[in-house]
């Protein structure tokens, strides 16, 4: 092969040939300009991988056409190429894994379908549970694929994602963050599947908006009331809601709806133990020890026991079983149990005849929660109960658990406030001036 500097003179006397040729430059070995029978030349770079040596074959990147980059810019990348060659990278198969790397929109399809079939299958050793894809699948159709879904996964920034996060951010915060969650989610999935560099996630270092967090207690009487309607919802039944003005002959005034006694145990059993919704559904008679009290559940912080007091065991005792769940759901056969998917419907009814406005299924659990503190439960106890996996996560209660300290403050502002009042702070009481006499009695 012919060999000399390669300057803007060597280019413009190429002349093509009928075959491919090279001219390699004398100053910077491995830099070459390659020369195609219909005229284009391309700068490249050639090298050995790894540790080098006549048996190992020589690969060849492309760097850029001729025109597009001039002879002293060419060799200037083919010289970071090769001092990167020299570290023990190979340019050519980051070039050939980055042509196979697929795109986010379609490993985020991929990602979610695979995680729906086995949170189906197992929904107690799935990763992901039903209601999470569908969140997923609502964030990637609304905001992430037309944002990025077209990019491939080692083509998207830091900037990207803040740029994404940011946008959303201005509306809705809480949304924004679920963003990143998700592409976050997804790159971990692209990395265990060797798609990309382990560590690799543009999501990671972009700072979380703050979200204030929801909180809704029911007090003892929201309680009962929400006792009575479910009592009411599985006996009677629960009066429909018609509108007067819509009346028609054929449309009697008088119609309930029965509660199922599936959905008005499973209600109750949120209530009686503060589990999430999804650990009561899902939960398998295999996983129901009645013995020690306590059901086994596989739920958003892996495996943990839910204490079962008495009411809750007694739920559990009178129930059938009709399949391996619990609480089979309405497609369930022998050959596929299934779980019950929801408590939507049921719950809607009974929130609404016992006046709960804006309550939602999950704010039985922080009502467990704050119950258990009005009782004295601490912290760590409550967290246990609840299964938290972080303590930062149970700190929310901790305005719930400081009735000893309430207590105490309250009799001091009573004794304050009758002092500032003009009242005696307390009861004065005389006692007996003692004497010479009977000091000296009370020493020996």
């Amino acid at each position: 092969m012919p060999s000399e500097r390669i300057s803007k003179t060597t280019i413009n006397r190429l002349t093509p040939a009928d075959k491919p040729f090279l001219i390699y430059d004398t100053d910077l070995r491995g830099f070459a300009v390659r020369v195609m029978p219909s005229g284009t030349a391309t700068f490249v770079a050639e090298y050995r991988p790894g540790s080098g040596g006549r048996n190992v074959s020589k690969r060849r990147v492309n760097i850029g056409r001729v025109g597009t980059l001039t002879p002293d810019e060419a060799r200037k990348l083919a010289k970071t190429m090769l001092a990167d060659v020299a570290r023990g990278h190979d340019p050519a198969a980051v070039r050939r894994r980055s042509r196979e790397t697929p795109k986010f929109g379609s490993f985020a399809d991929d990602m979610l379908r695979d995680a729906e079939v086995m949170a189906k299958a197992h929904p107690g050793e799935a990763l992901l549970r039903v209601r999470s894809i569908e969140n997923y699948r609502s964030l990637l159709k609304k905001h992430v694929r037309p944002a990025l879904g077209a990019k491939k996964l080692d083509d998207i920034s830091r900037q990207d994602v803040s740029r994404l996060h940011a946008r959303v951010g201005q509306t809705s915060p809480a949304v924004a963050n679920r963003i990143l969650e998700f592409i976050g989610r997804t790159y971990r999935a692209a990395a265990e599947a060797k798609l990309i560099d382990e560590g690799t996630n543009p999501a990671r270092g972009i700072k979380a908006f703050k979200e204030t967090k929801r909180e809704r207690f029911l007090t003892a009487d929201e309680v009962q009331r929400l006792g009575a309607a479910i009592i009411e919802g599985e006996t009677l039944g629960l009066p429909w809601d018609v509108d007067p003005s819509k009346l028609t002959k054929h449309l009697p005034t008088n119609q309930r709806t029965i509660i199922d006694p599936d959905a008005t145990a499973a209600l109750r059993l949120l209530i009686f133990t503060g589990a999430r919704l999804r650990e009561v559904l899902h939960a398998k008679w295999e996983d129901v020890d009645l013995e020690r009290g306590v059901l086994i559940v596989h739920g958003k912080t892996g495996r943990r026991p839910v204490i079962l007091p008495a009411p809750a065991a007694a739920i559990f005792a009178g129930l059938t079983r009709r399949c391996v769940y619990v609480f089979p759901g309405a497609n369930s056969t022998p050959e596929k149990p299934a779980p019950r998917a929801d408590l939507n419907k049921p719950w809607r009814a009974v929130a609404k005849r016992a006046e709960l406005d804006g309550v939602r299924l999950h704010d039985l659990r922080h009502s467990f929660a704050s119950f258990a503190a009005a009782g004295g439960a601490s912290l760590p106890i409550i967290g246990k109960l609840l299964g938290h996996s972080q303590p930062q996560t149970t700190a929310r209660y901790s305005h719930l658990a400081d009735n000893p300290l309430r207590a105490v403050a309250d009799r001091v502002g009573d004794t304050v406030a009758a002092a500032l009042g003009g009242a005696p702070v307390a009861e004065v009481v005389k006692l007996p001036r003692r004497t010479q006499k009977s000091a000296a009695s009370s020493v020996r």
